[in-house]
């Protein structure tokens, strides 16, 4: 009698552990929810930016690889760089990697003597709560300001614009002489322009353009940047330097 209970218990119990995986088959043999169909098409259709990965090194906060989409949204609205220095964000039209290079990453003049020069904090953009640091021109009669980047960083195939963002104060005073943006490439070619801020407005962030180019083989390497104005000696203020913007031409 004892004998049959515990055949029929173990029969029991065998039945139980088929019917578990049964279930556990079926469950696993389920369809994919609109959901996750949903994810996956938009994972699919991202294409990641040229050499982002080595970009991103770079990055001020965490940044989001929990899947491809959320990735290349956090890269779309923006990413600080080397202690806010530069920002690097993906132009959404052309999908190419953007840049702006922040007065901290320049070398400035006189910016050591705050007599001449001082920071100021000012938004990263009108939406954002992040500040960086922007360089108010107090008096100099001497400007020079240059910024150098790195051109394999951008998108190959693109053609790039390159411009200061910048804004002249109410209160700014001799700018009578205009003056001089310079760009110049790796392999040597050089772009140069004048400009006469007299005629810009005041109190407002504005873009002076300092040239473009097409990211070829040919050209990868260091680029460099300036604004100058020293040869008429007049002394002048009320410039502020927010950065220099590198981006697709649209």
């Amino acid at each position: 009698m004892g004998a049959k209970l515990t055949k029929k218990r173990s029969e029991k119990q065998i039945r139980r552990k088929l019917s578990e995986k049964d279930g556990d088959s079926q469950q696993s043999s389920e369809p994919p929810t609109k959901a996750s169909l949903s994810e996956n098409n938009k994972n699919n259709s991202v294409k990641l930016p040229h050499n982002y990965e080595e970009i991103i090194q770079e990055a001020d906060s965490p940044i989001d690889r929990s899947s491809i989409k959320r990735l290349y949204d956090q890269l779309c609205s923006g990413v600080l760089l080397n202690q806010k220095r530069q920002r690097y964000w993906i132009e959404s039209d052309s999908g190419g990697n953007s840049f702006m290079l922040f007065a901290r990453d320049m070398s400035i003049i006189w910016m050591g003597d705050r007599r001449y020069w001082k920071w100021t904090q000012i938004p990263v953009d009108e939406t954002s709560n992040e500040v960086v640091d922007a360089a108010e021109l107090l008096a100099v009669c001497w400007l020079e300001v240059e910024a150098k980047f790195d051109t394999k960083k951008l998108s190959p195939g693109i053609t790039y614009e390159v411009g200061f963002v910048i804004m002249l104060m109410g209160t700014s005073y001799g700018w009578e002489v205009p003056v001089c943006l310079e760009m110049q490439l790796e392999n040597g070619i050089k772009q140069e322009r004048k400009e006469n801020f007299l005629t810009k407005p005041r109190n407002r962030w504005i873009e002076i353009p300092v040239g473009e180019f097409f990211t070829a083989p040919e050209n990868e390497g260091e680029m460099k940047i300036s604004l100058t104005e020293h040869r008429s000696g007049k002394w002048k203020s009320g410039l502020v330097i927010k950065g220099i913007r590198i981006q697709p031409k649209i």
